[in-house]
């Protein structure tokens, strides 16, 4: 129903920055019926965790404690791309970076966690040097 396709992942050094991006396509009525997206990453031997999330209607955002100051999460007018733009990079931020997109509506709550969400990319990595 939905595809998303993750791209801008790389290395650099700590300190620097990179921006991720995250096309969605398929049907339209199902573009269309995406509610939220987020982001997600996962280092190895580790779980993965939700990153940042954004309500596709209303710009609310989610922002975990790790990456609060450094990421921003944005999208374009037409909410079919979604954007990370990372900052201050840190080795810790090490790891594959998943771009996630669901329907469904929760009054008053922004998902963020990787079993409230129903479409996934593929990754891309982004490797932070010392």
């Amino acid at each position: 129903q939905v595809q998303l396709v993750e791209s801008g992942g790389g290395s650099v050094q700590a300190g620097g920055s990179l921006r991720l991006s995250c096309s969605a396509s398929g049907y339209t009525y199902s573009i269309n019926y995406i509610n939220y997206m987020g982001w997600f990453r996962q280092a190895p031997g580790k779980e993965r965790e939700g990153v940042a999330a954004i309500y596709t209607g209303g710009g609310t955002t989610y922002y975990a404690d790790s990456v609060k100051g450094r990421f921003t999460i944005a999208q374009d007018k037409a909410k079919t791309t979604l954007y990370l733009q990372m900052d201050s990079l840190k080795p810790e931020d090490t790891a594959m970076y998943y771009c996630a997109a669901d329907f469904h509506v929760i009054p008053g709550y922004l998902p963020h966690r990787d079993f409230e969400y129903s479409f996934w990319g593929q990754g891309t990595q982004v490797t932070v040097s010392s």
